[in-house]
């Protein structure tokens, strides 16, 4: 249930717009209650914003210089309930903090890492530390001048595998999950809305009805109200680009970095996928169409001078595997720099033609879970109560492996499969966790699993991919199921794209 468009003539109680972290999120949350759910995405799940962060749960150690104490709280509660639930994609992370000169001061930095420790319901990760890089293996990576640092816990995630869980979850639970489907038009009367949905393969129109509609289209969210519900005088967006750039692996070890850059930002350099290390992010207003996001020479640039600056081998354009961009949507009306712009997020209810509308503006990716929660609770309101609240306690799937013990889930599967290498085993466990056990089922040795794509990847992996996880291209499974991408060649990436069309079966 919930792979593709439904045929039934049911009126949905919830239909959302939108397949990022937040429209997946409330339509788990909305399915789980009882509520008729139906989801269209016009893209491919997590296909915006949503798989183009930092990689993070986290509270936000820098906002609390703009005082946003009640967002950070928030997001430290999160981290923790995300480390409960989806232990195969939430994993501690340690940073290290550089005291450097001309940036903040020591003791600035330790104050408000005691109140970073203490803001949030703090149970499974250590607490801050003074570090002498003199000393510590982390200080080989840097430049020897730096002598002094602090350490400090978050959590790093694979975005796009949330949403795709989260929208997993929801279909198991009853709602309809239409991917690849636009929502053209939307007009309320008589407390109904019909909505008119366009498949993006065939171009077949079709409507359905729908007692509430939630706007959780990201940075579309503005054109979705203009364009699709008619809205004359829509809250006006502010969009901001954050850029990424993956480089060849620059430091040995697990921990990651927290830099000052000189213009008072705070840039990451990440472990990621094993031989890359990730860095990021920028702030830069985004003019142009959210879609035409795209990494500009200047924050190239910006990122390997900030990385540069603090390690011991310079980063250089010609390290550069890989780069992304994302567009945050706030609600700032732009009067503050784009850095400084607040990343709250906004709930708004409202009635149109006596049809309910509730429009999502901005969020972070740690709190998805939370403010879905309070969607539907504001969804519950107007629609009349079902079940009660249950996201912070149910393990998305995947992560019911006893214990929450991931090293330990790894090396069963290693055991259950002797022909996965360990590392296979470590990707497979941490995209899928106890799903894992079913893609590989009953195979004995790799044969069993069909053809060889290359990077560890499966035919077992890419039909469980496209019947499970609504993957249709090979970008879908190489960059968002997973980041196989930064290991696949063109003739690799050829032959999954063309076994996906049908050609190579």
């Amino acid at each position: 249930m919930g792979e593709g468009v439904s045929g039934r003539a049911r009126i949905y109680d919830v239909f959302v717009i939108g397949g990022g972290v937040n429209g997946c999120g409330v339509a788990r949350d909305a399915a789980g209650r009882g509520f008729s759910v139906g989801l269209a995405e016009k893209g491919d799940l997590a296909g915006g914003t949503s798989s183009k962060s930092t990689k993070l749960i986290h509270g936000g150690l820098r906002y609390l210089e703009m005082f946003e104490f009640r967002m950070v709280r928030e997001a430290l509660e999160e981290r923790e309930t995300l480390l409960n639930i989806a232990p195969h994609l939430v994993q501690p992370l340690r940073f290290i903090l550089p005291v450097a000169r001309g940036g903040r001061p020591a003791w600035i930095l330790r104050l408000g890492l005691i109140l970073y420790d203490h803001l949030g319901a703090r149970k499974k990760l250590p607490g801050a530390a003074t570090v002498d890089l003199r000393a510590a293996p982390e200080g080989r990576a840097l430049r020897p001048d730096l002598g002094r640092a602090f350490s400090y816990w978050d959590c790093r995630v694979d975005d796009a595998r949330l949403v795709v869980l989260n929208a997993r979850d929801a279909a198991d639970r009853g709602a309809d999950i239409l991917t690849r489907t636009e929502v053209v038009r939307a007009k309320a009367g008589d407390g109904v809305w019909r909505l008119d949905l366009r498949d993006g393969s065939a171009g077949a129109e079709r409507t359905i009805s729908a007692r509430l509609v939630v706007n959780a289209a990201g940075p579309w969210a503005e054109a979705v109200l203009h364009n699709v519900v008619g809205a004359t005088n829509p809250p006006r967006l502010r969009l901001v680009r954050g850029s990424h750039i993956v480089t060849k692996k620059l430091f040995e070890g697990d921990a990651a970095f927290l830099f000052q850059a000189r213009d008072g930002r705070v840039v990451f350099a990440i472990p990621f996928q094993d031989d890359f290390t990730l860095i990021g992010t920028t702030d830069v207003d985004q003019r142009e169409a959210p879609e035409k996001a795209e990494i500009s020479a200047d924050e190239k640039d910006y990122l390997c001078r900030a990385a540069s600056a603090f390690l011991a081998r310079g980063v250089t354009d010609s390290d550069v595997v890989w780069s992304f961009s994302g567009v945050r949507p706030l609600s700032d009306g732009g009067t503050q720099r784009a850095a400084k712009a607040s990343r709250d997020y906004e709930i708004d209810a409202t009635s149109v033609g006596g049809a309910s509308l509730i429009n999502l503006i901005g969020g972070k990716l740690t709190a998805y879970r939370r403010v879905a929660e309070q969607v539907v609770d504001r969804a519950a309101a107007r629609l009349g109560p079902r079940g009660g609240a249950w996201t912070a306690s149910e393990k998305l799937p995947g992560g019911d492996f006893p214990g929450g013990d991931l090293a330990g889930f790894e090396r069963e599967l290693a055991v259950s499969y002797p022909f996965l290498s360990a590392a296979a085993a470590r990707r497979l466990a941490r995209a899928y966790g106890t799903l894992a056990l079913k893609l590989l089922g009953s195979a004995r040795r790799r044969e069993d699993l069909g053809r060889d794509f290359g990077m560890g990847l499966s035919e077992a992996e890419v039909e469980h991919l496209t019947r499970r996880e609504w993957a249709r291209t090979a970008e879908d499974v190489l960059w968002r199921r997973s980041k196989l991408g930064l290991r696949a060649s063109a003739a690799q990436t050829a032959m999954l794209d063309a076994f996906l069309a049908g050609e190579g079966t």
